[in-house]
């Protein structure tokens, strides 16, 4: 071996070395382990009119139904959803559907508001709060396995993002404001998730 290879070796292992030492000190926001999000333009819906941008990470979760049929497939649940937004943005004048995330049965996240904007699903936690809603009603029965362990891997996911708090609420819309959302047998579910607080 002659010097200069072994010059160049040497260079070599001390640029491998410093590369593992710069990437061991740099903090991981791995997005692994997120639900499959459907982003609103897949779903075909409408941009918002006005953009109100929370201050993040975001203090409360709180939990709702949406009262509708229940859907799986893109197809079916966007029906749905882009006439939740008509009714949501026309008939009650918001500014895009009010829902930050909407789950369907197949365990897909939908967009709505997404991470970071304001929705209106809950007076009073709009602001600092981010809205997840399970597409059907849960008064009798509760959403599938798979859409129950999609918004438990969404909950996850935004702690790891810096979305939400680590420290965050969990509540159901009925325990804040005058509604049966998030259905009863729902709402008896969501009682067993961490986070989740009583007496908001």
């Amino acid at each position: 071996m002659t010097p200069q290879s072994r010059r160049l070796g040497s260079l070599l292992l001390g640029i491998s070395v410093l590369l593992v030492l710069v990437a061991a000190g740099k903090p991981h926001h791995r997005a692994d382990k997120c639900p499959t999000i459907k982003l609103k333009r897949q779903w075909g819906g409408k941009p918002a009119t006005l953009l109100h941008y929370q201050v993040r990470p975001v203090r409360y979760v709180v939990i709702h139904h949406t009262v509708t049929g229940e859907c799986s497939g893109l197809l079916q649940c966007a029906e749905i959803l882009q006439g939740m937004q008509s009714w949501h943005q026309g008939e009650l004048d918001y500014d895009d559907i009010g829902y930050n995330f909407l789950v369907d049965s197949d365990g897909v996240v939908y967009e709505g508001t997404g991470w970071g904007v304001r929705g209106a699903h809950t007076y009073g936690y709009n602001n600092n709060g981010t809205g997840i809603a399970f597409i059907g009603n849960y008064v009798e029965k509760l959403p599938t396995p798979a859409a129950l362990k999609a918004t438990k891997e969404l909950l996850s996911c935004g702690v790891r993002l810096g979305e939400l708090s680590e420290d965050y609420t969990l509540i159901g819309a009925s325990q804040v404001i005058s509604t049966q959302s998030p259905g009863l047998t729902l709402y008896n579910e969501i009682q067993e998730w961490p986070h989740w607080l009583s007496n908001p």
